[in-house]
């Protein structure tokens, strides 16, 4: 069998390759560290997932045979206006909408932030049938304001959801099997709406990636050791380098778990022939990060209806390989086809630059900015004092409290981890997740319940 992988895959497939059997142990704790595995890493030496923009042979027992690459990630800059750019975007994205939903209802997951608008922008002038949903935290920022007003212009059916505390523990064992532990349970909110799906439209589009693919991170040049300490601070999550180290002195590896790290991060850039700090970082994250961590849980969506999304598609990833630099950096290209296509979607505030839109965002600077952000914390202060904790991330709503915590506890105890990972580790990340600082174990707590439940599901 042959099995070509997009560029930007959106599923883990898992292959057999000649390894001795066993649990890659160092993989695991790259994984505790930035919440994802790393190339084509997987839980075990013998398996492992296919690259991504590959063809494959895989023989009937789904062991490879030989994968090549067909395509590399590249800057190849050409010159060209900002505005015939605008024009081959606006007619490149339009028609990958097009022929990824036509004939169907499209389900749209609408945010305050730009994927999503340009999405519903698109799908506006393709006159196209949508239904359109949005969702907020309990006693969070009420994003489906935004989301709404979205809709409203657009003319398109919208449906809002509050995600609620403790939803996780209800849905927490098809989570698992959905994903198959490869991510955190908290980031993939979608999952306490699902009962919600069937009712929505015939197809999702997906707005995924579009963040990362049309912005840049407006760095100078840097060498690739400077490259590989970038990553290590954008990759690793707040107290993963610590759980990673643990595990490993616990596991009792060979050498440093940092030097392990540093070597496979970059090796795994060095894979990437770019001379351009921003466009290099770019192609990393799409092709190390996007397949092993953002596609991971659309398997959730694609469970209940068939996903489409418009900022994977092979020829978007092509585009993208030869427009300047300076073209793509702040989202520029994205916020002048809202303009252009739809003024009234470009005047609704901009979730990430509120209370600003896309014509005045440039002015949520110090002191335009004061009055607004005076006036939120003030109204946060009031909300704290009322015994209402802002929410922020979905782990404090699914961790935070006296049953959560219970919910935790027996999800964590009853899977027998402590026979993989001694109970005084794991016992001590809940105390200080709950008793000191929550901020800093979060990660932690949320690995540990992902190591917890494949340990129970996917070890024997």
């Amino acid at each position: 069998m042959q099995v070509t992988n997009p560029i930007i895959p959106t599923k883990q497939t898992e292959v057999f390759v000649d390894s001795e059997a066993g649990l890659d142990l160092k993989a695991i704790c790259i994984f505790s560290a930035v919440g994802f595995f790393l190339d084509d890493d997987t839980y075990w030496t013998h398996k492992k997932v296919l690259r991504p923009s590959t063809v494959s042979t895989i023989n009937s027992n789904n062991k490879l045979k030989i994968s090549k690459s067909y395509f590399n990630w590249h800057y190849s800059p050409r010159s060209i206006s900002f505005h015939d750019a605008l024009e081959e975007y606006t007619v490149l994205f339009e028609a990958i909408l097009k022929k990824q939903t036509e004939g169907e209802r499209v389900v749209l997951p609408l945010s305050g932030g730009l994927d999503s608008r340009t999405q519903a922008c698109g799908f506006e002038y393709l006159k196209s049938d949508v239904f359109s949903y949005s969702y907020e935290f309990q006693n969070g920022y009420p994003e489906t304001k935004i989301a709404q007003q979205i809709a409203k212009v657009c003319d398109f059916q919208f449906e809002s959801y509050t995600i609620k505390e403790g939803y996780i523990w209800q849905k927490l064992g098809e989570l698992a099997r959905l994903n198959n532990c490869y991510t955190d349970f908290t980031n993939p909110r979608q999952m306490a709406i699902v009962d919600e799906f069937d009712k929505m439209g015939d197809v999702f589009s997906l707005g995924h990636w579009g963040d990362v693919l049309f912005d840049n991170y407006n760095l100078s040049d840097l060498s690739h050791d400077e490259q590989v300490q970038f990553l290590i601070k954008m990759l690793v999550k707040r107290g993963g380098m610590e759980l990673a180290e643990m595990l490993w002195k616990v596991w009792s590896l060979e050498g440093k778990f940092k030097d392990y790290f540093i070597s496979r991060l970059s090796n795994a850039l060095g894979t990437i022939d770019i001379k351009n700090t921003n466009a290099r970082l770019r192609a990393f994250k799409s092709k190390y990060w996007a397949p092993r961590w953002t596609s991971v849980n659309l398997s959730i969506f694609e469970h209940y209806k068939p996903i489409t999304l418009p900022y994977y598609d092979n020829r978007m990833c092509e585009f993208i390989c030869t427009v300047p630099e300076a073209y793509l950096s702040n989202r520029q290209l994205q916020i002048a086809y809202i303009k252009n296509r739809s003024p009234k979607l470009a005047q609704l505030v901009w979730q990430d630059h509120r209370p600003y839109n896309l014509y005045n965002y440039k002015n949520n600077k110090s002191p335009n900015n004061l009055p607004y952000r005076i006036k939120q914390k003030v109204s946060r202060n009031l909300n704290a004092l009322l015994g209402q904790e802002y929410i922020q991330r979905n782990w404090e709503l699914q961790f935070s409290g006296k049953d959560n915590r219970a919910c935790l506890e027996k999800s964590i105890y009853d899977t027998n981890l402590k026979d993989w990972i001694p109970e005084t580790l794991i016992t001590n990340y809940i105390s200080a997740f709950y008793d000191n600082d929550k901020l800093k174990n979060a990660h932690a707590i949320n690995m540990l319940l992902v190591l917890a439940k494949w340990h129970k599901n996917f070890k024997n």
